[in-house]
């Protein structure tokens, strides 16, 4: 059985949500967010991703509604993370020009 609702269509009784020419399963028991939000994080090949990669991994698979928040606080309390030190989804700054300096040991720099 097929009903169809501009971006959620109901198939085998599975409810999916469908973007442009993706779609996804639709996970809306708040218990499921946390199994999902282990299996792509935790998994030995997944390597504890960052939140964005993590993120772009649960959405092409399973669409969550107002999943972010569980999945920042998840991912911000991963005791493996925590240990290693990282941060997540930081990005780098743009570089910035360094002007010459006029006089011997005027700046210093490291990289």
């Amino acid at each position: 059985m097929v009903v169809t609702d501009n971006k959620f269509f109901l198939i085998d009784d599975l409810l999916y949500y469908r973007e442009k020419h993706n779609s996804a399963l639709t996970i809306v028991d708040r218990d499921n967010i946390f199994l999902i939000l282990k299996e792509f994080h935790d998994c030995p090949y997944m390597r504890h991703m960052s939140e964005d990669r993590t993120k772009e991994r649960v959405a092409s698979t399973a669409w969550l509604p107002k999943w972010e928040k569980e999945l920042s606080e998840y991912i911000n309390t991963c005791e493996i993370c925590q240990k290693a030190n990282r941060k997540h989804g930081k990005k780098y700054g743009l570089l910035k020009h360094i002007e010459e300096p006029k006089h011997p040991w005027e700046t210093i720099n490291m990289d």
